[in-house]
């Protein structure tokens, strides 16, 4: 094992490398020894390594508040709880994707949040593979083009969510969802609002359901080019909407979203789109609470 004079006796560079890159543990006393050190670059790697430090510290601590909700349940001896959460509710084109994932205990993953605010591609793309990799089960479901149409995309989503819990190769104990409750559910479950920021579960759940339809999306823009699906992902974007004007509506759009229509010189469709669903808050039981 190395001692700290051996590491002192080391270049910058290299313990720039070990410390900052390689994240080695580091030894007692060799922050100090670094800022008493005249060279200017030791005093800048010891800054680096205390900003690391209060970084590291500050995850950790939101990582521990994003477990807020399933530590009451933990504490309660469930140890089966799903997080739930749709992605694709508001793009002109494609499925409603829902993920359910259930985490191990006191999981905690570095980056780990809303995948609408995990902006790099990418890293939603790691954290998922993380996520698969390490939860005890998870699953997705999708509520095709032709549902949504039919019935609505807000009765779409749930559709999606009941068959994301339905597909769970374990049947949890409690079930976390974001913003709503998922109907013909007989496992106890919560609606947090903004649940995809404020639970691990959720979250873990809206990483796996974007990337699942990213993917998805990907795919269909080999099937259908020229629409720049593998972009937008069938968001109603300038470039996209344009593009549905010159080119015309695909069977994967929406035939029940204003724009489409609009294309297809249909009338609007006058529904409304929450109908026969109580307000947020309104008509929660004990066991299913939105809060």
């Amino acid at each position: 094992m190395t001692t700290l004079e051996g590491f002192l006796q080391k270049s910058i560079p290299e313990l720039r490398e070990l410390f900052l890159e390689r994240c080695r543990p580091v030894p007692q006393g060799l922050v100090a020894a670094l800022e008493t050190d005249p060279r200017q670059g030791a005093q800048q790697l010891a800054k680096r390594i205390l900003q690391r430090r209060r970084s590291n510290r500050a995850e950790g601590q939101r990582l521990h508040s994003l477990l807020r909700f399933e530590l009451e349940l933990w504490l309660q001896g469930m140890t089966l709880i799903a997080g739930v959460d749709e992605a694709g509710m508001a793009p002109l084109a494609g499925p409603v994707v829902a993920g359910a994932v259930i985490l191990p205990r006191h999981y905690k993953l570095r980056g780990l949040d809303d995948s609408k605010k995990i902006l790099d591609q990418a890293r939603r793309a790691e954290l998922a593979a993380q996520i698969k990799e390490d939860a005890i089960c998870w699953s997705v479901g999708f509520a095709a083009v032709e549902e949504i149409d039919t019935i609505n995309i807000y009765h779409a989503g749930l559709l999606a969510m009941q068959r994301a819990v339905q597909g769970l190769s374990c049947v949890p104990q409690f079930v976390l969802v974001d913003a709503r409750r998922i109907p013909n559910c007989s496992i106890p479950q919560r609606g947090i609002i903004h649940g995809d920021a404020l639970s691990a579960t959720i979250a873990a759940a809206s990483i796996v359901a974007k990337t699942t339809r990213d993917a998805h999306m990907i795919e269909l823009d080999a099937q259908y080019s020229g629409y720049g699906l593998a972009s937008h992902k069938g968001y109603p974007t300038p470039e996209h909407c344009r593009l549905l004007k010159e080119l015309g509506a695909l069977p994967i759009h929406r035939r029940s979203f204003a724009r489409v229509r609009e294309v297809l010189g249909l009338d609007p469709v006058q529904t409304q789109l929450f109908d026969d669903e109580p307000e947020i808050g309104a008509g929660a039981t004990a066991s299913s609470p939105v809060i």
